[in-house]
């Protein structure tokens, strides 16, 4: 009791000056930027859940296309085995015939051939860069090649949704900023966790930024009462979670990880049912350029934390996946061919996931071009043949009751891809 006290004590007073630029500078990377209207309804559609793999994953190595003898000969220290392979080595895990998981997969593969997971290869953005932070902005913000739209597709989105009773934390972005693509007139919660708003249990620390901002909110009489009092919506809100408290159903188990923790903190989210309507989380360190490893290694120490992490939050969320649309990007692939540092270089095509209790299927969905020297975008990368914004749209259309996808994708014309159903 003593602690949630204080705690809330500690919260009331930091909200008075959330909406002044000179307090946003000074507060903790948890704390909620702003916030919204104060009235809780769940929104219309499915919850989105956007994950990003900042850094290129290396989408040949996660669904591997063991049919292809071509991915074999490009990467004779880097490819994962045949499913029918002998030897010691770990194996792809087969999907289809010809496409297979990652061994460190192994967790994805029962919600796979339940249909409760996709993966849409030769995925991606149109836009050629390879840049990390081109590239990751084009698709955070839906619009390859064009840099006059500041927004992002999913701040778009909730820009053009009309949701009765807005809650005050419609959209949450996990970390110590809100991501690109929730930029918009709907500013969204940015915090990394729900359960740190006590400033690591230091009351003289606590006390010290109260005086601080109670001297900042007594400058203002306007603006900044209006926007202290949307923030303590957001605050309040979130203080009545019960994070704490929370406890994963049907035996779930989380890791001990930030990814795995964001994901379990949106499971509490939804069931709360605060109104929340969107979350953005990171898992970074894609970027193998040097020792990727095969089997084992780097990548596939990535590609655990991700399996585990998705795996227990679909075991969690039981049947309210059916309410749930998860998406998983990169800003690109990696090149066919490892490199001399037993690593890959920045590519071009790669794999979009969705999880969702509404798929038409699941297994791998899209078009293959195949690795055949001629087939290859530049002679070097996987070609892309599903922009990864029809997939988007396919989401926000069939899922989320879009209806403004020409605004939130403007020049585009989404072509459908089948992988949602209505």
């Amino acid at each position: 009791m003593t602690q949630t006290l204080s705690r809330r004590a500690l919260l009331r007073g930091l909200t008075a000056a959330a909406g002044a630029a000179a307090a946003q500078s000074a507060l903790p990377a948890w704390m909620p930027r702003y916030a919204f209207a104060p009235l809780n309804q769940a929104a219309r559609g499915d919850v989105l859940i956007s994950i990003f793999l900042r850094g290129g994953a290396d989408s040949l190595n996660m669904v591997v296309p063991h049919g292809e003898d071509a991915y074999y000969a490009a990467r004779p220290r880097l490819a994962i085995a045949r499913p029918d392979a002998t030897g010691a080595d770990a194996r792809a895990l087969d999907i289809d015939g010809f496409f297979g998981l990652h061994p460190a997969l192994a967790p994805l593969l029962p919600i796979m051939q339940a249909g409760g997971l996709a993966a849409v290869h030769a995925a991606g953005s149109p836009h050629d860069t390879r840049s990390h932070f081109e590239a990751m902005d084009f698709m955070e913000r839906g619009t390859p090649g064009e840099y006059h739209i500041g927004t992002g597709w999913i701040g778009r989105h909730l820009a053009a949704t009309q949701t009765p009773g807005e809650s005050p934390v419609r959209a949450i972005g996990f970390g110590t900023a809100a991501q690109a693509a929730l930029r918009g007139a709907v500013t969204p919660v940015a915090l990394k966790s729900i359960v740190d708003y006590h400033l690591g249990g230091d009351a003289a620390a606590g006390a010290r930024m109260l005086d601080a901002l109670n001297q900042l909110y007594a400058l203002d009489s306007g603006t900044l009462i209006e926007s202290a009092q949307a923030t303590n919506s957001a605050i309040e809100t979130l203080a009545r979670v019960g994070y704490d408290s929370y406890r994963p159903q049907n035996n779930a188990t989380y890791l001990e990880n930030d990814f795995a923790a964001a994901l379990r903190q949106t499971a509490a989210l939804i069931r709360a049912d605060v109104g929340l309507e969107a979350a953005c989380i990171d898992l970074g360190g894609w970027d193998t350029h040097v020792q990727q490893g095969g089997a084992t290694g780097m990548q596939a120490r990535l590609m655990g934390q991700l399996a585990s992490g998705l795996a227990s939050f679909h075991a969690d969320m039981g049947d309210s996946m059916r309410a749930v649309s998860v998406v998983v990007l990169s800003e690109f692939g990696r090149r066919l061919h490892e490199n001399s540092g037993a690593g890959t270089d920045h590519g071009h095509g790669g794999a979009m996931w969705v999880m969702s209790g509404s798929l038409t299927r699941g297994g791998v969905l899209g078009r293959w071009p195949g690795l055949d020297q001629a087939a290859l975008d530049r002679g070097e990368d996987l070609a892309i043949t599903t922009d990864y914004r029809d997939v988007l749209a396919e989401l926000l259309t069939l899922r989320l009751g879009s209806t403004a996808v020409s605004e939130i994708f403007p020049n585009h014309a989404p072509t459908g891809v089948g992988v949602f159903r209505g």
